[in-house]
């Protein structure tokens, strides 16, 4: 199987916030450049397709792949809980080291903690395995992009889920990464 994974377009809020589950508006026009760059670089256009049900994702999703879209929460970012919204300089910086010094089971602002978005995204990937497609696009976040790269290996669950954590953030907005077996 071939997974290509797109990132959603820049969401139209300033640059330094905590956001994860906060469903945001994408910036003017970059729904056209993502979707211009991914047609330029040959992205196919009749690929079963799933998003994350959240705006700056499904908009995308909807302008690549209407017939064959399929929304899947399973595939949205993580819920910063308090954190949503916050400037990362107004978050406590102990609650920062609090999360850094458990990855796996801390709850940033009593949201989600990593393992619970990694089983939620690995039945994701387990059941499009069964589904048998020799490809897929998934439209999603840099988050969800990262457990998903993980899982591939085939890592157990924890160990992919702390990999992901731990693994720098630098997938850009609109950027494509293909997975293959």
């Amino acid at each position: 199987m071939r997974l290509l994974l797109v990132r959603h377009p820049r969401p139209a809020i300033d640059a330094g916030l905590c956001y994860g589950s906060t469903d945001l508006a994408v910036a003017p026009g970059e729904t056209l450049r993502v979707r211009a760059a991914l047609r330029t670089a040959g992205l196919p256009r009749t690929l079963p397709t799933w998003t994350s049900p959240l705006s700056r994702c499904a908009e995308l999703a909807h302008a690549l792949a209407p017939a064959t879209l399929q929304v899947d929460a399973r595939l949205a970012e993580m819920d910063f809980g308090a954190w949503e919204m916050r400037t990362w300089d107004d978050i406590p910086r102990a609650e920062v080291d609090a999360w850094a010094g458990d990855l796996l089971r801390y709850r940033p602002g009593g949201g989600e903690c990593v393992l619970d978005v990694a089983r939620r995204v690995a039945a994701f990937l387990d059941e499009l395995h069964k589904t048998a497609h020799p490809e897929a696009l998934v439209i999603c976040h840099a988050g969800t992009m990262r457990l998903l790269r993980a899982l591939w290996t085939g890592q157990a669950l924890e160990a992919a889920a702390l990999e992901a954590a731990r693994t720098p953030h630098r997938i850009a907005y609109g950027e494509l990464l293909v997975l293959k077996n």
